[in-house]
């Protein structure tokens, strides 16, 4: 093959007789791609013993294929560069840690701040992840997500390989995470399951969620009791099930029980007098999941200060609510439930003892 001037002219050889075009290209000039080659065949660029072609037509040995100059190289595009952390905001990201190891940092998300960025979020987790490197190869990266005005534990990984476990054990509900909150009243069943789908409110923008029987997505939620201001407000014990946006907001709402300082999803009726703070009292409180080196990550956030003087002013003691077991699985089932089980059973029973006397009856 021999090169002429900027334009340059390849003789097919024998190893390539009756090959297409396109095949050509790809066998010794693999840098070249199938667009391109279109490109020059249909604006004429490209000729075999003078004559246009195709991609698609075969040449034979002897030919000379015209080739035109190659194509100057597109200059990468520049990534954008992360503003560079002040000292302030690396210190106030490393407050945050309350859990470090080789694959693992938990932070205790303050309420106010936002896990990942969106439209006119500027403050955020994410942004501040360069302060949290330590001494990994790269910044740690976000498993799960909390609402903006939700406080407590928040897992990082500190490597692509810790990343894939713990979101592994996350999609696969062996991950468990126990959130403390306020709800305006005393539900009626102490130790209660919502399974409530949940799905887009529409006319929002997808900013808010609703409970949706039609199209919403299966959400499941237990909760309990841990202690009661008379008939005045709750303090319960959630474990979500399921992972849906707003899931614990839009369950309790749904049962009528929003949560104190929930104006999106209880109104003014969230909001509680007596001095108690107007901040959403919700906080994950503690989250359990398996390890990447085969232990257990276990790990328990700080109260923020608006929810812990909320429950000394209400009598309550966090000992009580750490106390609670964390294993006990789904809640036992209700009365109701328990008569509609005991009737489904009796169906099938009646069932069984008809198809039983039929097939003696058809004996020979």
């Amino acid at each position: 093959m021999t090169a002429a001037g900027d334009v340059r002219q390849f003789t097919v050889g024998i190893d390539d007789d009756g090959i297409r075009l396109d095949r050509w290209f790809k066998r010794h000039m693999a840098d070249v791609s199938f667009n391109t080659v279109s490109r020059w065949a249909r604006t004429g660029q490209i000729r075999v013993d003078g004559a246009r072609a195709t991609p698609g037509d075969r040449i034979a040995a002897g030919q000379v294929i015209r080739v035109p100059p190659a194509e100057a190289p597109k200059p990468a595009r520049a990534r954008p560069q992360r503003p560079q952390l002040s000292d302030e905001q690396i210190d106030f990201a490393r407050a945050m840690v309350i859990h470090q190891d080789g694959s693992a940092i938990v932070l205790n998300k303050p309420p106010g701040l936002a896990t990942q960025g969106g439209t006119k979020t500027i403050e955020h987790v994410d942004a501040l992840l360069d302060a949290l490197q330590f001494e990994a190869e790269g910044r740690p990266k976000l498993v799960h997500r909390l609402d903006k005005d939700t406080s407590g534990a928040l897992l990082l990984a500190r490597s692509a390989r810790a990343a894939a476990f713990f979101a592994k054990h996350f999609s696969g509900r062996t991950a468990r995470k126990r959130y403390w909150a306020l709800v305006v009243g005393i539900p009626e069943i102490e130790d209660g399951f919502i399974d409530l789908p949940i799905g887009k409110q529409p006319g929002t923008g997808g900013e808010k969620m609703h409970v949706d029987e039609t199209e919403g997505q299966p959400a499941r939620t237990r909760y309990r009791v841990i202690e009661r201001a008379g008939n005045r407000a709750a303090w319960v014990e959630l474990q979500p099930l399921t992972g849906r946006t707003h899931q614990l907001r839009v369950h309790m709402a749904a049962i009528g029980h929003p949560i104190v300082g929930d104006g999106k999803y209880g109104g003014q009726e969230a909001f509680l007098t007596g001095g108690v703070s107007r901040k959403m009292h919700l906080h994950a409180r503690r989250i359990r999941i398996d390890h990447p080196d085969g232990d257990r990550l276990d790990v328990t956030a700080p109260l923020p200060t608006h929810f812990a003087e909320t429950l000394s002013t209400l009598g309550f003691d966090e000992a009580v609510g750490d106390a609670m077991p964390f294993d006990d699985g789904p809640p036992p089932p209700t009365r109701e439930q328990q008569k509609a089980r005991a009737r489904a059973h009796a169906k099938t029973v009646r069932k069984e003892r008809r198809g039983e006397r039929r097939s003696r009856g058809t004996k020979r």
